[in-house]
């Protein structure tokens, strides 16, 4: 797991052991090999070395940490769990313009002289005019030879994309079903900016009522209400359509929960708003149920049973932090 993470680098923590190896004394000071003793004649114990103790089964206590770039994880987790690269959707191409140095051009500054396109232009120079010495094979560039590197302006279309994080904080979310979830969530964003070019995110807590927070927030709020998975769906369509149209956005919204919700019909609430309004403008939604002792896990199974083998959505349980990989490809397997 993530030990340390920089802005483009994460370090992991890697135990390791420490190998055996001799160590040769002094002369004359004992040991096998030297002193009197016949063929066959036992080779002495140390003190207090019986041989009664057991093997050790514990790992080393050494620890070293392993800095990775983010696009190294993420070459990584795609080779590992296999998964496709995404197919962006639509008009999400915004398109800028980008400098690309392909021409060559007689004026400019020093630091984009070229150096090679310089000493062809003194050597043609030479040889036509009869300068050039083939036994003292000396170029010597003047003002006219040199050239310097030029650009010109190439459209570049930049695909962005917006990650919208819902997550439930009522009383049965604890403080173990969010780091579940923040780990997930690492591996999520870690992906998709390997994707696009541009990555913003948005986070959404709630219990019966939802609002939109910063991200230190997110992981460390707990509320003590009800939940009402509706609010968030209807926070996060909000947000969609206030700031990210969905013909220039790839739009990912996730939603983590126990699985808990208030009666009252709210699920069918949620199903609705996610049958006309979600799945529609995303890319791909995503619900992953962390267990919790509290929760009733029953949000889950409903989602399945309303859309079962619907492409545009994803869900999985997530039970402990080997369920995460599983998880991953499990929402970002379909290359959306």
């Amino acid at each position: 797991m993530i030990g340390r993470q920089g802005k483009r680098a994460v370090s992991i923590p890697l135990p390791q052991i420490d190998l055996p190896r001799f160590r040769y004394g002094s002369k004359q000071s004992g040991g096998v090999g030297q002193g009197e003793g016949n063929v066959g004649d036992p080779i002495g114990r140390g003190d207090g070395q019986d041989g009664s103790g057991q093997a050790g089964k514990d790992p080393g206590q050494h620890i070293i940490e392993v800095d990775v770039t983010l696009e190294e994880l993420a070459e990584i987790l795609g080779e590992e769990l296999e998964l496709p690269n995404i197919e962006p959707k639509g008009k999400e191409n915004i398109v800028s313009d980008k400098a690309k140095y392909s021409r060559i051009r007689r004026v400019g500054p020093d630091s984009l002289r070229h150096f090679k396109r310089t000493y062809k232009e003194a050597l043609r120079r030479q040889v036509s005019s009869g300068l050039y010495d083939y036994k003292n094979p000396v170029i010597i560039p003047i003002r006219d030879d040199v050239r310097y590197r030029s650009w010109t302006d190439v459209p570049a279309p930049q695909s962005n994309a917006i990650i919208i994080y819902m997550m439930d904080v009522s009383g049965s979310m604890g403080r173990e079903q969010k780091e579940l979830v923040r780990h997930t969530a690492f591996w999520i964003e870690t992906w998709l900016q390997s994707q696009y070019k541009q990555i913003e995110i948005c986070y959404i807590v709630h219990d019966a009522a939802a609002k939109e927070v910063d991200q230190e927030t997110f992981y460390h709020i707990r509320e003590g209400g009800g939940t009402r998975i509706s609010s968030a769906y209807n926070l996060c369509n909000r947000i969609i359509t206030e700031r990210y149209p969905p013909d220039e956005w790839n739009i990912y919204p996730f939603h983590f929960s126990d699985g808990d919700n208030w009666g009252n019909g709210d699920t069918q609430i949620c199903m609705k708003l996610l049958e006309t309004e979600l799945l529609p403008k995303a890319n791909l939604f995503c619900y992953g149920q962390v267990r919790s002792l509290y929760g009733s896990g029953n949000f889950l199974h409903d989602l399945n049973h309303h859309f079962g083998d619907e492409d545009s959505i994803s869900s999985y349980e997530i039970s402990r932090r080997d369920d995460i990989l599983d998880a991953i490809k499990a929402f970002l397997g379909k290359g959306r």
